[in-house]
């Protein structure tokens, strides 16, 4: 019984490192997919008797880095004097600033490859079009001919360096849009409110008119019923004093 309870934790042990196996391994091939999703081919030339191909990250920010790959490839006796990859940005999008270089010399090529790769650092203050310049000199058997060429320059547009600041401006210009067009809509609803508010005040003042035209007649009819009020007591008053002043009939 001990043995087969052994038996079944190994068989379970061995199953859970298998799964993690599968996982890790799916694991790397994403990375490595995706890793290569990021690569882009920037040149991809031919000259007599040998292809030169350039790949590298296709985009990157200042303060990262890119990745860069070349590979020489012939058909044919080839023989390097000398083979230099140079990678260069424009500081604050104008100065020249090199980046690296991949240098090899004094190697020969016979229907084969030879490969090169590096990890570049951008600094801070370069952004915008990363450039790549080859620049080699070799000799190659084309044809049973030796033709020798001393010097090949080729140069191409490669990865593309974010402009942070640029990109923060572009975000605060965002911003600043999207709080102008809340500016906006609360003066529109200000507006509304005031254009209300002044139709409601005219109402008020009109009726605040019509209420000061009876107050006019109102008290006009004050004024007149007052006189009137004193004539009648006048004139009780008077037709008294002569009711009482009359004189007395002699009998």
């Amino acid at each position: 019984m001990q043995g087969e309870k052994i038996v079944k934790n190994i068989e379970k042990l061995f199953l859970i490192l298998s799964i993690l196996a599968l996982t890790v391994t799916l694991i790397s091939a994403k990375k490595a997919e995706a890793l290569e999703q990021q690569m882009q081919t920037f040149l991809d030339t031919e000259i007599p008797g040998m292809k030169i191909q350039v790949n590298a990250t296709s985009h990157t920010q200042p303060g990262s880095t890119l990745t860069v790959s070349v590979n020489l490839m012939t058909q044919t006796n080839v023989s390097v004097d000398k083979f230099n990859l140079e990678i260069f940005g424009f500081a604050n999008d104008s100065v020249r600033e090199s980046l690296a270089n991949i240098t090899d010399s004094y190697f020969r090529l016979n229907s084969d490859s030879r490969a090169h790769s590096a990890v570049v650092q951008v600094p801070e203050q370069v952004w915008g079009i990363a450039y790549g310049e080859v620049k080699i000199s070799y000799s190659a058997d084309i044809g049973g001919i030796g033709l020798t060429f001393p010097s090949i320059t080729s140069g191409f547009s490669m990865t593309t360096i974010e402009n942070k600041y640029l990109g923060n401006l572009e975000t605060q210009a965002k911003n600043l849009n999207e709080s102008n067009y809340q500016l906006s809509q609360r003066i529109s609803n200000l507006t509304s409110d005031f254009n209300q508010l002044n139709n409601t005040y005219w109402q008020l003042q009109g009726n605040y008119t019509l209420l000061q035209g009876n107050a006019g007649e109102l008290d006009n009819t004050r004024r007149l019923t007052a006189v009137l009020g004193i004539v009648a007591v006048f004139f009780v008053a008077t037709t008294i004093y002569l009711v009482v002043r009359r004189p007395r009939e002699s009998w």
